[in-house]
């Protein structure tokens, strides 16, 4: 298996700290050409900056298997100056506005520090206090002296922390799956050309990854992503019947989501390399939501796909929490699964 320890800790963490909201990648993508360079046989960046390498591997008959992440997160858009330091914005991703309110962001390259304000509790009516207040009620205020231009992405200033078993930092989804895919190319095994892609704007429309796809034409693909667990008690108290995730049970195999019915042959062979593995696993229930699989599915004549995510809580928030141990198994099982894989794995259903 990989090593996993610190050093992949102190990755994780230099991931997860940089800003690179959807359509501006930039700092990630430079962090992962910096890692992979030395292990790909080639590298490029498309004219959507994804991040596209591969790794061949050796005999005949090899298995070209994309492996996916997404680099960008979720944030803020500025998209006018009100003065005095004090500007308009606008979500990039799904991000709850109840999430905004009073939070420290980073805006712009230089990472200049603001807060989102709104109207002070003290000075609203009963009415106001009840409503959820909207976005375009809200402004990120930089102070006098703090300078951004229309278009400058923010995020929020949430710093990585490693919290006894647990990680808990902003942009987990998908950092994660970035640190993930780094280390299965850096480990790659000789039986199958991996074909990694560090996509971008999934967070907007999964877009990155439909152009990675047509670039790689591969025979099936895996998506590396982080998922929402909604394992917390029920409001009354009771048992959580209705999750769909959980922390702490291992990586996530997707059988069904928002976007795709992933391909019930991959679903089968990663079960049972954990299986075989001993390495845990839960299916992630079906439901709402997607990732890059729901665009790589349906590129060219169709790719077969399976999602495996690492879980987390609170996600597009502030701040998500996930465990290390799930991290580590989603890892192990990945790699134990491209050395097991041959074409007859997707030859016939």
């Amino acid at each position: 298996m990989p090593t996993f320890g610190n050093a992949q800790l102190k990755l994780l963490e230099k991931l997860c700290n940089v800003i690179a909201v959807s359509g501006d990648e930039g700092e990630v993508r430079k962090i992962v050409l910096e890692e992979i360079k030395p292990y790909a046989d080639e590298v490029k960046v498309d004219a959507l900056g994804n991040v596209l390498a591969t790794k061949s591997g050796r005999g005949a008959k090899r298995t070209r298997v994309m492996l996916d992440a997404h680099m960008d997160e979720v944030g803020f858009m500025i998209v006018a100056d009100d003065g005095e330091g004090v500007y308009r914005f606008e979500t990039v991703g799904g991000i709850d506005a109840r999430h905004l309110l009073g939070k420290q962001v980073y805006v712009g390259k230089e990472r200049t520090p603001g807060v989102i304000g709104g109207k002070p509790i003290h000075l609203m009516d009963s009415g106001e206090r009840l409503r959820k207040v909207p976005v375009d009620g809200l402004r990120i205020d930089l102070g006098l002296t703090g300078k951004a231009k229309v278009g400058d992405r923010g995020s929020f200033a949430t710093k990585f922390r490693r919290v006894g078993p647990s990680i808990l930092s902003k942009s987990i989804d998908d950092r994660i799956g970035v640190a993930t895919l780094i280390e299965l190319l850096k480990h790659a095994p000789t039986n199958v050309d991996v074909c990694a892609a560090f996509t971008v704007q999934e967070e907007i429309g999964l877009r990155g990854a439909k152009v990675a796809a047509q670039y790689f034409n591969p025979d099936m693909a895996i998506a590396i992503d982080s998922t929402p667990a909604n394992d917390l008690p029920s409001h009354e108290g009771n048992e959580n019947i209705a999750y769909n995730t959980k922390l702490g049970l291992g990586p996530a195999i997707y059988i069904a989501d928002g976007s795709t019915l992933h391909d019930p042959r991959l679903v089968r062979f990663l079960s049972e390399v954990g299986d075989a593995e001993n390495i845990p696993y839960q299916f992630r229930q079906p439901g709402g939501g997607g990732t890059d699989s729901g665009a790589i599915q349906k590129a060219l004549a169709g790719i077969p796909t399976v999602s495996v995510s690492v879980p987390h809580r609170y996600t597009h928030s502030p701040v998500s929490i996930s465990r290390v141990d799930d991290w580590k198994d989603t890892l192990n099982l990945l790699h134990a699964s491209l050395k097991r894989i041959t074409p007859a794995l997707i030859a016939a259903r």
